[in-house]
Order: C-alpha cells, then sequence, then structure tokens
C-alpha cells in the first residue's frame, strides 16, 4: 500500500526542519532585546584658573621721538667743530663756529654809522626845541637813527649765527661737516636726534579701535636683539579712521633705559587691552565645534553629556569660558571627536584625574605671560 510510505516521508521532512533550527546559533526568539554598544574609551580633565590676557599684537619700525637737522643760517668757513656723532647735547649747546670775519666787519661799520648819526640825533634836538630845526627834519635824522639801529641789531643777530647750535636735546646722529668747509645759508651741518622716549607708530584696523585706549601696557619685541623685550605704552590714540585703508594710528611711547633700541629697528608689537583674573580655563582642542556653537562633553554618572559654552579669550591654547562649565565638571579632552550625547564612557585616565579620585587638590596653571603672540576672539 502507499499510504505509510507518504507519511514516512513527511515524519522524515519535519524531524529535519526541527534540527536545523535548533542547531542555528544565530536564531534569535521574538523579543529578545538588542545587544547594547561598548563604553567609548577617554581621557578626561578638569578646569583650571588663571589670568587671561586679550591683546592687539603688530609691527612697524620704531622711530625717534624727534628729529631736527641744523641748517647754517649764514655763510662761512668752517673753523671749528665741537661736537662728534654719539655725542649727547643740549638744546644751544654750540656744535661748531664759522669764521664770521664779514659779519664782524659789517657789524663794526653799522656801529659807527650808528654812533655818528646819534650825535647828530642829540644836538639837533636842542636845536628843534628852540625852533631852530624844522619838525620834518628832525623826523627824518629821527627815522634814519632807528633804522640804523635795527641794522645794528639784525648785523649782531647774524655774527651770532657763526655759531651753530643744537636746536633740541638730544644724540648727534649725524654730522655734514669737516673743519675747512665753506658753507653757505641753508645748508645741512648736522642732525640731532631725540631717543627718550622711542616711538612707534602702529596702524590697526577699525575693528579694534574700541579696544585701544591711552595709558594701556604694551610690550615691543626686536628680532634684532634676540626677541628681547621692552615695556612700553600707548600715548596717543588718533581721534579718526583713515577711509583709504581702513585703519588708525597709535602712537606707542618706549623707555629704553639700557640704550640697546635704536631708530630704524623692526619691533612687534602688542598691545594689553583686556585682563581677566581667576578665568576659568580649559584646553582649546576639548571644544567640538559645532554649527555656531562651541561643545564640550562632561562626563556625568559614566555618561557623556552635551554642554554649550560661552567663550571669551582665546590664548596659547587655552579658552576662557564665561558660561556652560563650573570647576567640579570633568569634561572629555581626548576621544571627543564623534562622541554623541548619552554615549557611554570608559575613563582610562581616571586615576590620574583630579576629581576622579585623587585627595590632593591639584596645582591651578599659571597664565600666559604679558609678552605671547595673542589670538583675541
Amino acid at each position: 500500500m502507499q499510504t505509510p510510505k507518504f507519511l514516512s516521508l513527511f515524519l522524515l521532512s519535519v524531524l529535519v526542519l526541527t534540527g536545523c533550527q535548533g542547531n542555528n546559533p544565530d536564531a534569535k526568539k521574538d523579543g529578545d532585546e538588542k545587544e547594547e554598544a561598548p563604553p567609548v574609551p577617554v581621557e578626561v580633565a578638569s578646569p583650571t584658573r588663571g589670568s587671561m590676557l586679550a591683546s592687539y599684537s603688530g609691527t612697524a619700525a620704531i622711530e625717534a621721538f624727534a628729529e631736527a637737522d641744523v641748517i647754517a643760517k649764514v655763510g662761512g668757513e668752517v673753523r671749528q667743530i665741537l661736537a662728534e656723532e654719539g655725542d649727547h647735547v643740549r638744546a644751544g649747546q654750540i656744535l661748531a663756529v664759522l669764521d664770521g670775519d664779514r659779519l664782524r666787519l659789517e657789524l663794526a661799520q653799522t656801529e659807527a654809522n650808528m654812533k655818528k648819526l646819534d650825535r647828530e640825533y642829540n644836538r639837533n634836538l636842542d636845536l628843534h626845541e628852540k625852533g631852530l630845526v624844522s619838525v620834518g627834519a628832525f623826523e627824518n635824522l629821527k627815522y634814519e637813527l632807528d633804522a640804523l639801529k635795527a641794522g645794528y641789531d639784525r648785523a649782531k643777530l647774524e655774527l651770532s649765527y657763526v655759531q651753530l647750535r643744537a636746536p633740541i636735546d638730544g644724540v648727534v646722529s649725524v654730522r655734514y661737516i669737516k673743519v675747512g668747509n665753506t658753507l653757505n645759508a641753508n645748508d645741512k651741518t648736522f642732525r640731532v636726534t631725540t631717543l627718550k622716549p622711542l616711538i612707534i607708530y602702529l596702524h590697526a584696523p577699525e575693528k579694534e579701535y574700541r579696544k585701544i585706549r591711552a595709558g594701556q601696557p604694551s610690550l615691543i619685541e626686536v628680532d634684532a636683539l634676540k626677541g628681547k623685550s621692552f615695556p612700553a605704552v600707548v600715548a596717543r590714540v588718533s581721534p579718526i579712521v583713515d577711509p583709504t585703508s581702513g585703519t588708525f594710528k597709535i602712537t606707542i611711547e618706549v623707555e629704553d633705559l639700557t640704550g640697546e633700541l635704536k631708530p630704524g629697528m623692526f619691533g612687534r608689537v602688542h598691545i594689553v587691552h583686556e585682563v581677566h583674573d581667576n578665568a576659568l580655563l580649559i584646553p582649546r582642542e576639548a571644544i567640538v565645534a559645532s554649527s555656531d556653537e562651541e561643545v564640550v562633553f562632561v562626563v556625568e554618572d559614566g555618561v557623556a553629556v552635551r554642554r554649550i559654552l560661552s567663550t571669551g579669550i582665546v590664548r596659547d591654547g587655552l579658552v576662557e569660558v564665561l558660561a556652560g562649565l563650573r570647576d567640579e565638571d570633568r569634561f572629555v579632552i581626548l576621544g571627543q571627536a564623534g562622541l554623541k550625547d548619552g554615549a557611554k564612557l570608559n575613563v582610562v585616565n581616571e586615576s590620574a584625574d583630579p576629581v576622579a579620585g585623587n585627595d590632593s587638590e591639584p596645582e591651578p596653571e599659571a597664565g600666559p605671560e604679558t609678552g605671547d603672540d595673542t589670538n583675541d576672539k
């Protein structure tokens, strides 16, 4: 009969299918939960406190506070040179002397003519009082005497110009003449330069205008002196912005007591316009940029919590946190790339973390020094 054979084949198929399902390790029952993602390994740190400086930096040439050429006002031969390059001189000090022979003769002649006319005037004065000399003749005589006196004063003044004098206090920076040279009026003879204080004219973009004020401390670094720095101060700020360049002029005075700075040297200027003491600081690399937001991930109960920050000054790899973080928070400093809010974390530097279990308080990091280059936010 065929019925028992058909029944046997059916039972064999059922047994084979049942055995396959029982041996499949990947088979899951309905309602089984999904496997959890493993914790993300990260390193954490805590914020520190320190001073933060905001400054504007620029480069410009160092210039003298004042500089003047000594111009010959009369001609003559150079007889003496009394000052050399590098000598410190005072205003009015004699630097050189011209011969002045012609001027002395002109002065003597003018003086003789003046004395002669003065005696004649005195004789006519008595006659004028007695009415023996006309008013017109007497007045003409008086005018001639006054003219001779003015000529005498002028000749005396020109004779004084044979002494070439320093117009300002300073240092003789250039000597143009030698003994024996014949000079004409308006020839250059010396240049006197005032080195205290030295001046730097810095042209800053108009966006910095509201930050810079007179009296703010500055620092000058000079590459020619192996990066040595010198204290300075903002002396003046121009009240206008140049419309062609979009900049305004800042006048900076630097007092160099060592005498190492010289006009013409190239300096890098750092103007400190803002100081925040006891600022909350975190490393710049801990921040994750997200569209227009600055974000850090804070560890709370072993999971990452996304925090949006409000930041201030950025300097030397540190960022000032104004809001969004507290001193006791632990933030992710390594492994934050691609991290998501709520992700479980495995803090690999837990024992080294000052908040995570060390009993000793961490030493706060020192704030940046004044002379460093800055990038303000």
